[in-house]
């Protein structure tokens, strides 16, 4: 991916006892999740990129746009083609739906890329029907999708998503995710999304940057960070990989989708879907052990050749494995998380190959519309 074509952000600034140094690149499209704790500095990137905070020593590049170089050249935030969706709408009350919508709505249509269209938007989104409703006569996610609308109109070369979910409660994330999704999908945008929730980068990023303490221990596509061993991602009771399948075939006896990846294929209980339908998968470490041998007639669907790239301690008595799948290893990678003595019985080492048992498969809803 060459800079030109792509996102660069590098900011640096002491803020007291705090120190932010980070140094990134990302695609123009899709979206890229910056995650990590409370108070580790994600914010004050989006601001820093969005360029309502200014650093000293800071570079922002968005698809061959400057917009900021450590000689000084500075664009304002207005005059840089971005839409801001915060964890509240903050819909004008006085306005209908309809003109929150079109309030700061972009005059001309850009010349560099295909434009963002009203009806277009609003079919998106689902808010047809509330156009004429004041924001007072609307649910939480209704107002949130009613924002994010209005980021789009702006016709923005990149959106930047401030925690829009933490705000809701979960029944009312699990409603406007699909939404999100359908956005990610529909429009070659670049989506810069912040959140503190593992799920929601699982389940919306294809890039990742990993920051703590305000420095990026992390970066890349989701899937090679999240297989990763040094990633602190890898280091957790929830450490997984998500990857992207295609539902191959659909087992109506069973309720089970054969759905292919990178180097082999997975049986899921799932619905039915349509043949060539994207689907992403999540697969625990902790529903991942590893045979030398293969297995005999087993519970287990899911039974994959591999081989073993690398492990790392987890502590004194677990350890972290890294399979990549496919009889030579040329898949994508799974985790898998076991006893230390279990390691050193079956005496594994990099390079052997296995077998990978995988116990349980998560897919994601799919690309039907919301709530079917």
């Amino acid at each position: 991916m060459s800079e030109a074509h792509g996102i660069h952000a590098k900011f640096r600034n002491v803020l007291g006892d705090f120190i932010l140094d980070v140094d990134f690149t990302a695609p123009a499209k899709g979206v890229t999740a910056l995650f990590g704790p409370s108070g580790c500095g994600k914010t004050t990137v989006i601001r820093c990129i969005a360029g309502l905070t200014r650093v000293r020593d800071g570079f922002c590049q968005i698809d061959g746009e400057i917009w900021q170089k450590p000689d000084g050249t500075f664009v304002p935030t207005h005059k840089r083609s971005l839409g801001y969706v915060f964890q509240e709408a903050n819909l004008f009350p006085h306005l209908s739906v309809r003109k929150n919508l079109l309030f700061g709505a972009a005059k001309e249509k850009p010349r560099d890329r295909p434009a963002i269209d009203f009806d277009e938007v609003v079919d998106l989104l689902g808010v047809r029907h509330l156009l004429e409703r004041a924001p007072r006569n609307l649910s939480g996610g209704e107002r949130q999708r009613v924002g994010i609308g209005r980021a789009l109109l702006t016709q923005p070369k990149v959106v930047l998503m401030d925690e829009p979910l933490s705000a809701l409660d979960r029944k009312t994330k699990g409603e406007i995710l699909p939404f999100i999704e359908k956005l990610r999908d529909h429009f070659a945008l670049p989506i810069f999304y912040i959140t503190h929730d593992i799920a929601e980068v699982e389940r919306l990023a294809d890039q990742i940057v990993l920051i703590e303490n305000g420095h990026v221990v992390g970066a890349g596509p989701l899937a090679d960070v999240q297989s990763d061993l040094s990633s602190p991602l890898a280091r957790t009771r929830e450490a997984a990989v998500s990857l992207q399948g295609v539902v191959e075939a659909f087992d109506a006896e069973f309720g089970l989708l054969d759905v292919a990846i990178a180097g082999g294929r997975l049986l899921a209980p799932a619905p039915p879907a349509d043949v060539g339908e994207t689907r992403r998968v999540h697969i625990l470490a902790s529903s991942v052990s590893l045979a030398r041998e293969a297995p005999g007639r087993s519970s287990i669907l899911n039974i994959l050749p591999a081989r073993v790239v690398t492990m790392k301690p987890v502590d004194a008595f677990e350890v972290m494995a890294a399979v990549a799948i496919g009889e030579k290893g040329e898949g994508a990678r799974l985790l898998s998380r076991m006893t230390r003595k279990s390691w050193e019985e079956l005496r594994f080492v990099e390079g052997m190959k296995v077998f990978a048992q995988v116990k349980s498969v998560a897919l994601d809803a799919g690309r039907g519309e919301p709530g079917e």
